[in-house]
């Protein structure tokens, strides 16, 4: 029986494992991931205030797969060996597949900046269910010793999305709590403007994130370059558009959250030929690895270059709509190599981003998420914050039903008319 792995249980390695198991019913699914249980990571910045707690966003993943027939190893994956089709686990086993789909996420690279990060570091961050708890002690930690407020985005980091979110929300719990008038504000990030999002701006981003933090009084510095974090202070280079140093910061700071660069978890990384050097998977067209032909990837973990060249690097974000996309691409190509058939299934690449500003939020619709677009919008407003939290409620409920895309779910998308692959009838070669 063919035997698929998946690496990963993430954001898009669960809903592709359903996925997979919809389009392939006579195959073993196995589903491999570091931690035991499903974490809805977009909650994370709720979490940090203390609007969420863990079981609100995350349960065990095991039974819920099992219900759709796929097995579940809850083991790090120690080393990939691409040639003979096996992993070798951290527990010592091994196991072989036939096909295998990277969907492991990134590796935090805090280690980059002296100082950076919630572990052995001075910064917090949002990235894991652990370390929006730890987030969430610091903030505690703030509302009874009040002082200024650092958030924003280290260079090389590609998902800013996140930063914005919890600047917003962070304000607004502290109003909230009656302690905002004592705690300064400011967002740092390495994007050349407000707004940019590592995408080179969507639609009207600029102005309205940038009137949106003036609106709320947080100060920012773009084209930042953190050169290191000691305890209770940010050094900051400050660079100008042609990449020269403008001014150099010294910040104090009582709680700071900052977004790391990311780069591939080793296991992937160390595999020849398998990734470019920062360990990110290089697929083709198809989600396809370049040199071994029975693996796949999809998320974070996918070699996507910047879309412009910035004063400070930034990467380009993937997204939960993007990522999806991925996923039926690759299921859609599997299914065809099993059958005989070309696998020319590609991936739209669309974005539909929902992020939430505590009272308020900002959606974005990027087709494709890469410029040049077919379509850009971006819009505000307190439907946005609404949305986001039925969305939440939504996706937990389609990872605990087995669900990839449900019917009405791609009837609603397709009336704006998004889809996850594209028309290769119309596609320009």
């Amino acid at each position: 029986m063919t035997h698929i792995v998946v690496i990963g249980a993430g954001l898009g390695g669960m809903a592709g494992a359903y996925e997979l198991r919809d389009q392939l019913n006579d195959i073993k699914i196995t589903v491999v991931n570091e931690r035991d249980y499903y974490q809805f990571v977009p909650s994370n910045p709720w979490i940090a205030v203390g609007w969420r707690k863990r079981n609100d966003i995350s349960f065990p993943a095991a039974p819920y797969l099992a219900k759709k027939n796929i097995d579940f190893i809850a083991q790090a994956v120690n080393r990939i060996d691409a040639v003979n089709n096996t992993l070798h686990l951290a527990n010592g086993e091994q196991l072989t597949y036939d096909y295998l789909v990277i969907a492991t996420g990134p590796k935090l690279a805090f280690d980059e900046i002296i100082g950076a990060g919630p572990h052995g570091g001075y910064t917090q961050s949002v990235c894991t269910l652990d370390h929006a708890e730890a987030a969430h002690e610091d903030f505690q930690k703030l509302l009874k010793n009040t002082g200024p407020v650092i958030v924003g985005a280290f260079q090389g980091a590609s998902c800013f999305g996140p930063a914005y979110e919890y600047s917003f929300i962070l304000e607004t719990a502290l109003r909230r709590h009656k302690v905002r008038d004592r705690v300064p504000m400011t967002y740092v990030t390495s994007e050349p403007y407000i707004g940019h999002l590592g995408l080179g701006g969507v639609g009207d981003s600029k102005s309205m994130l940038e009137s949106e933090l003036r609106n709320r009084h947080i100060k920012w510095i773009t084209n930042a370059r953190v050169t290191k974090v000691e305890a209770g202070k940010m050094f900051v280079d400050e660079l100008n558009d042609n990449g020269d140093l403008l001014r150099q910061h010294e910040l104090p700071f009582v709680h700071s959250m900052m977004l790391p660069a990311f780069k591939g978890v080793d296991a992937v990384a160390e595999v020849e030929g398998l990734c470019n050097p920062r360990g990110f998977v290089i697929v083709d067209k198809h989600q396809r690895s370049v040199k071994y032909k029975n693996i796949f990837s999809a998320g974070v973990c996918v070699a996507i270059p910047p879309v412009e060249k910035t004063p400070v690097p930034t990467g380009t974000p993937k997204t939960g709509y993007m990522i999806e996309s991925m996923w039926t691409a690759i299921c859609h190509n599997i299914a065809a190599d099993l059958n005989g058939e070309a696998s020319d299934a590609v991936a739209t690449w669309n974005a539909l981003c929902l992020a939430d500003m505590g009272d308020t939020g900002a959606a974005f619709l990027a087709m494709p998420q890469i410029p040049p677009r077919n379509v850009t919008w971006f819009r505000k407003g307190r439907w946005v914050h609404w949305a986001k939290i039925g969305y939440e409620k939504y996706f937990l409920y389609k990872m605990k039903n087995g669900s990839s895309e449900p019917f009405y779910e791609k009837y609603i998308l397709k009336l704006v008319g998004m889809n996850r692959l594209k028309d290769q009838t119309t596609d320009l070669k």
